[in-house]
């Protein structure tokens, strides 16, 4: 068994333990990034710094000072995270070069830990769509079939989870940007209530505070790291506006007794065309969680009369994020943006503060339906996408079971949960018949956090579901 087939807490335990150094798990790590990151391109960026940081947790060790919880762990992070010190693009011509001298307080708590970031990972131009590419540096390919889209936004974070070029990695949950990539790549991401992980971006950059849709997470190979990085990640920051209090819980213990809890399950939230081969695994793991004792129930769900409603009302509110946060960078360089953002910016600029509120409008409606739900049952299940990956040079699928969808839009089903701020996770259930990966979104209501990734990793102990891709 190499280094980087080891999970994050087992590293930490061998560090600990003197078994392993830092050193050793940065070269490891560095190593398998310049022999492999060239076929699917989850790296932009390397930390020069990476080697000296972890002989300095070497040394800490050697004199059993100042163990973190994440002590020499590599950490991938994703290039809209502005890093002190570190090349940030944010996937755009126009901070090609762009050098942060401060960065959000979740990153300096990592490092507090003794974590040693990596480098940066691919995103699209500032995470606009849930596919992985930009006009730097190209196209992000998912492991499990380098044809394929490995999603997105966080879709180079997610790829190097999953072909073990980091241990961990952060990303960014705008619209799914956790959950989709780690769905197509078959691997774990949680986007926590909002608020628990402060957001409080790049400071410099008015741009960087993006509420109130984006969560910052975490993305394992297994729940046991989740919960170890976000327990790092997540507490209450003053230079966030929104920021929450932190939940005073103990993570290392995700011990749950399964018996009795109620489970809400939407095969399609009652809007969405779901694949077959998606359905049939998302419906297996239902039944396996009755396995486990669980009351499942098949829940009705209203949120909106179509799925153009719900679309509308999401894109809206995406778009004048947008146009708000980077239009008059697009009036001084338009030339940089793409045309899609460009699109994006101008739809933004076009909607009046009053059909603003009319969304939003809709954004409470959605809100009290899914609170509804969350009243009676302690989680809601469903599929996190309506497809298995799809080739890397497409928006989305244009059909889904013979049936034409949206390819930007109809596709996910994770915008709901940015829309009302719950905890969402996406659990990797197994192998469609193809053999592609299936994520199953697991909610709860605010604050339940701990009660989702116990259930998840219930369900991971129980199934052992985690599948690696055939890797080099």
């Amino acid at each position: 068994m190499s280094i980087t087939d080891y999970s994050a807490t087992k590293l930490v335990k061998l560090m600990k333990e003197k078994e392993l150094s830092p050193l050793e798990v940065v070269n490891a790590y560095l190593d398998r990034i310049e022999k492999h990151n060239s076929k699917w391109n989850a790296f932009v960026t390397i930390n020069e710094r990476a080697i000296e940081e972890a002989k300095k947790a070497e040394e800490l060790i050697m004199k059993d000072e100042g163990f973190g919880k994440l002590h020499g762990i590599p950490v991938a992070i994703k290039d809209l995270t502005p890093t002190k010190g570190m090349v940030t693009t944010y996937g755009s011509p126009i901070f090609k070069d762009y050098i942060p001298d401060c960065e959000p307080t979740f990153l300096k708590r990592i490092r507090t830990e003794g974590g040693i970031i990596l480098g940066k990972t691919n995103t699209p131009e500032f995470g606009h769509k849930g596919t992985t590419d930009n006009p730097l540096f190209g196209v992000t390919k998912n492991p499990w079939n380098d044809s394929l889209t490995p999603g997105g936004s966080s879709g180079g974070s997610a790829v190097a989870v999953a072909a073990k070029l980091a241990p961990i990695a952060e990303g960014s949950d705008g619209g799914g940007s956790i959950r989709i990539p780690a769905a197509l790549t078959g691997i774990f991401g949680l986007k926590a209530t909002f608020g628990l992980v402060p957001h409080d971006g790049d400071q410099k950059n008015s741009f960087g505070t993006q509420h109130p849709f984006v969560h910052n997470g975490p993305m394992t190979r297994t729940v046991e790291d989740a919960a170890l990085l976000f327990s790092v990640m997540q507490g209450y920051s003053a230079n966030d506006p929104s920021s929450v209090p932190g939940l005073d819980e103990n993570y290392q213990d995700l011990s749950h007794n399964m018996k009795g809890l109620r489970i809400a399950f939407s095969p399609n939230f009652g809007l969405y065309e779901i694949s077959h081969d998606v359905s049939k695994v998302i419906h297996r793991a239902a039944a396996n969680f009755r396995a486990l004792g669980c009351h499942v129930e098949e829940v009705d769900l209203s949120l909106g009369e179509s799925i153009r409603d719900l679309s509308r009302a999401f894109s809206g509110l995406w778009c004048v994020k947008m146009a708000a946060n980077y239009g008059m960078l697009y009036d001084q360089n338009p030339e940089s943006f793409s045309k899609g953002i460009a699109r994006i910016i101008e739809i933004g600029r076009k909607i009046s503060a009053v059909d603003y509120k009319q969304i939003e409008l809709v954004r409470t409606r959605v809100w009290k339906e899914f609170q509804r739900i969350f009243n009676q049952y302690d989680l809601l299940i469903s599929p996190v996408t309506a497809t298995t990956a799809f080739d890397h040079n497409l928006q989305g699928p244009d059909q889904i079971n013979g049936k034409t969808v949206n390819p930007a839009t109809d596709w996910t089903l994770t915008q709901p949960f940015n829309l009302t701020g719950h905890p969402a996770a996406s659990l990797p259930i197994g192998l469609t018949e193809a053999g592609l990966p299936v994520g199953l979104q697991v909610a709860g209501s605010r604050f339940a956090d701990k009660l989702v990734l116990q259930a998840c990793h219930a369900y991971e102990t129980a199934f052992q579901t985690y599948i690696e891709p055939s890797l080099a």
